[in-house]
């Protein structure tokens, strides 16, 4: 279960915001949801209303007893690496070891923007940032001479409750240098279909990548998408379609910047955008990119994505996505979990 909120405080308070997504995850936890998640963005509707999602996974700890909880994801970029592993290590701590750290090179002009930082720095802050907290957390007296942090004979605090550390997530988009150099580090990998037409040869890349790197297994791929199940498959159209358009309209809106901004660090994202402009639920859930529809209906959307990809090892759902109401994702959440969810137990 994902929550990227896209909402604005004049069509939903924070107030009631996080209380609806709290007691969703209460639920799937009850149901026996695999993982809860969400994002770090900033100052606009379009997930603004998680500059922590540390915070966030803190509060889900204390509502839930199974599920993982996925920072989906830190940016390093933004954030000072001693700051982060002390605070995961906190979550570790706090949910008793359920916690999986992902990290993510975030993509928002307008966020590079007012945190004056570089879009031409965004891999390297990235790349060092990310390398710094896993050492921090897996080693004590640390000292790392970095281009943008340096530290000294450190031992961050708490330490973590996983053993060297929690697992590691990292958040690709379109890049295939970024799904490759994944795969080489031996990392999981979280990606979204919305605007990505060939995500099985970026899978594929991964995996071959981990593979030659000489890492046992597969590794495991966590992929995105809008969900919402009813009974009725033309009111589970109705009561998603605006919710779904305006949620695809307000990410083109953020990251409009690519129309006029460049970025050696960001090759075709101001395509990736354009795409986005022309998407609707209809072509969403085409390409399979969102699951809309009867418990039989997302079965069949299930089952046709799972086979074209080739298989992978997570799904991540947004099941109360813009301004769709807590009562229509609440029983959205529990058909799902009831009618679609056994079919696929033993997949």
């Amino acid at each position: 279960m994902q929550f990227f909120p896209d909402v604005s405080p004049e069509q939903k308070s924070a107030q009631q915001y996080f209380d609806e997504c709290l007691r969703l995850a209460q639920l799937g936890d009850g149901y026996g949801w695999g993982h809860i998640r969400t994002v770090e963005h900033y100052f606009h509707p379009y997930g603004g209303y998680t500059p922590n999602p540390i915070v966030f996974l803190t509060a889900v700890s204390q509502r839930t007893k199974r599920a993982r909880l996925i920072t989906g994801a830190v940016l390093p970029v933004f954030n000072h690496p001693l700051k982060i592993a002390g605070e995961l290590g906190m979550l570790d701590a706090i949910s008793v070891g359920r916690l999986e750290a992902g990290f993510a090179r975030a993509f928002l002009p307008h966020e590079f923007a007012r945190f004056g930082v570089s879009l031409d720095e965004s891999r390297d802050r990235f790349t060092e940032g990310m390398e710094q907290v896993r050492q921090l957390l897996e080693r004590e007296n640390v000292t790392s001479e970095g281009r943008f942090h340096s530290f000294k004979n450190t031992t961050s605090l708490p330490r973590p409750t996983q053993k060297p550390r929690p697992p590691f997530w990292v958040a690709c988009t379109i890049s295939p240098p970024s799904f490759a150099e994944t795969g080489r580090s031996g990392h999981s990998i979280m990606a979204i279909p919305l605007a990505v037409k060939h995500m099985e040869e970026l899978i594929e890349l991964y995996r071959n990548a981990r593979r030659e790197a000489g890492h046992a297994g597969r590794g495991r791929v966590m992929l995105a998408f809008h969900m919402f199940c009813d009974e009725n498959r033309e009111r589970a159209w109705e009561i998603a379609r605006a919710p779904m358009h305006r949620y695809l309209h307000s990410i083109v809106e953020a990251a409009s910047d690519w129309s006029t901004v460049k970025s050696k660090d960001y090759a075709g994202y101001e395509k990736m955008i354009e795409m986005l402009s022309k998407e609707t639920i209809e072509s969403q859930v085409e390409s399979g990119a969102a699951w809309i529809g009867t418990p039989d209906d997302i079965a069949g959307q299930i089952e046709r994505y799972v086979e074209g990809m080739g298989g992978f090892e997570s799904a991540s759902l947004q099941v109360n996505f813009n301004t769709l109401g807590y009562e229509e994702a609440e029983r959205s959440v529990r058909l799902f979990s009831e009618k679609v969810m056994p079919r696929f137990r033993d997949l």
